[in-house]
């Protein structure tokens, strides 16, 4: 199985949970959304890389998943109905989880075809843009993603006759919010050098849930397992940035969603994102965005 890349449809081969019984559907252009129902998994599988980026999202229940790179150790994270898994990987993955409620636990998978994610960058970042790939996020939370999957969702099985026009449009809306808000740095695949890709997700994920605190290398280094210095320089091997650096970026990517979702004021995003002076904060904003958080919600 090592390196082995599936399609979309193929799935369910390798999933243990039940599909969900729906109405019989003709495919669409660029499109795979399946259906499951899982009971607990003690015992770990084996996921396949597949070709098309996956989103999963939770429909309902919640449980507790574990997530591992082949030679990684396991990340567990808790997810319940609304949030939702992008995996973009080139090399296969374990998995296990415990349910841990008495809903059922449902999920969606979405595949969104290669030809859609080109089109979605081509449109952002022009013709010769270098190809593409998505930040792996582990049951993250974004209101756009839930809705463009929910109507999604609804439209292919809550509608008698389907509409291949507004569910490509979807679609297309879906690919073009995952190239603005998830992309990978260009240079994130495994090289030489470089810090592996389990750890580097690893600490991604903890820079994400410690937004709102102050930026602490020896933290981030010691998730690494490695010395402040090695740390640093395998980081940015991996990524382009900075450890300080990527976690700015981090930081604004949640600001402008903040913005953007929800009527939370300035000051109280910039605190949300780690910034006690809304001053220090619009002007990092400014720097890194190119305009100020009150004329980018104008937007």
């Amino acid at each position: 199985m090592d390196g082995q890349r599936v399609t979309a449809e193929a799935m369910p081969h390798y999933l243990p949970g039940e599909p969900l019984s729906l109405p019989p559907r003709p495919p669409m252009q660029d499109v795979v959304v399946q259906l499951f129902s899982y009971q607990d998994l003690a015992e770990p599988i084996l996921v396949p890389a597949v070709v098309e980026p996956l989103l999963v999202l939770v429909l309902s229940g919640a449980a507790t998943v574990e997530e591992r790179a082949l030679d990684g150790d396991w990340q567990a994270t808790n997810v319940e109905a609304g949030d939702f898994f992008l995996t973009s990987t080139s090399e296969p993955y374990e998995m296990r989880w415990q349910v841990r409620s008495d809903d059922r636990f449902e999920v969606m998978h979405l595949y969104l075809g290669l030809p859609l994610i080109e089109q979605a960058v081509r449109d952002l970042h022009g013709e010769r843009c270098a190809p593409l790939t998505f930040l792996d996020v582990s049951g993250g939370r974004d209101g756009r993603v839930r809705f463009l999957l929910e109507q999604l969702r609804l439209e292919l099985y809550g509608e008698r006759q389907p509409s291949p026009l507004f569910v490509h449009s979807l679609a297309q809306a879906l690919a073009i919010h995952l190239v603005r808000t998830y992309p990978a740095p260009r240079n994130l695949a495994r090289g030489a050098n470089a810090l592996q890709s389990y750890k580097l997700r690893r600490v991604i994920e903890a820079m994400k849930a410690r937004l709102a605190e102050a930026f602490c290398l020896p933290y981030l280094a010691q998730i690494a397992g490695l010395s402040d210095y090695h740390f640093s320089r395998l980081f940015k091997r991996a990524t382009g940035l900075s450890p300080s650096q990527y976690f700015i970026r981090l930081r604004m990517a949640r600001a402008r969603q903040l913005l953007l979702e929800t009527d939370l004021s300035v000051i109280e995003i910039g605190m949300e994102v780690g910034y006690s002076s809304p001053g220090h904060f619009s002007q990092v904003f400014r720097r890194e965005v190119g305009v100020t958080p009150r004329a980018y919600r104008q937007t």
